[in-house]
């Protein structure tokens, strides 16, 4: 994905979706692919490559055997969408000169520290990141369960 294009991505939403699923219902315990994928209409190889690249970062952890699936690999307070977004989208940032995780020089840039685009894109950064990583699936879960939404 380029920071041309910074919507948010369709694998982004059901990543979130998937993850919240997980997290609202709370057990721990093991859910299958098929069961995240039918509850939240999600197409099921899609999911399977989400679950396969958040389990690389210990998001989610996967279950062999009968009763296998998959469950959060760490605790929903624990897991921000900011996590989540930078797994599935890459960088917060809308251009690499103000990316903490993918920082490089503009190639068309004079001279950064006095381009006046880029301390506007690393306030929004700063913003963005500040939102995001303030927002978890354990805050997003209990408004699920309040609102009624399951």
């Amino acid at each position: 994905m380029g920071y041309i294009d910074r919507m948010i991505s369709q694998k982004a939403r059901y990543a979130l979706r998937a993850l919240l699923y997980l997290a609202v219902r709370g057990d721990g315990a093991p859910v299958q692919i098929a069961e995240i994928a039918e509850s939240e209409k999600i197409p099921r190889k899609f999911l399977e490559a989400i679950l396969l690249e958040l389990k690389k970062t210990g998001i989610v952890r996967s279950h062999r055997g009968r009763s296998g699936g998959y469950s959060l690999g760490r605790s929903p307070k624990e897991i921000s969408f900011a996590d989540v977004l930078r797994v599935t989208d890459g960088p917060l940032a809308l251009s690499p000169c103000v990316s903490v995780m993918a920082y490089r020089k503009c190639d068309d840039c004079f001279e950064e520290t006095v381009c006046a685009i880029r301390k506007a894109l690393l306030a929004a950064r700063d913003a963005t990141a500040e939102i995001l990583e303030s927002r978890n699936l354990a805050t997003a879960a209990a408004q699920l369960r309040r609102s009624g939404a399951l």
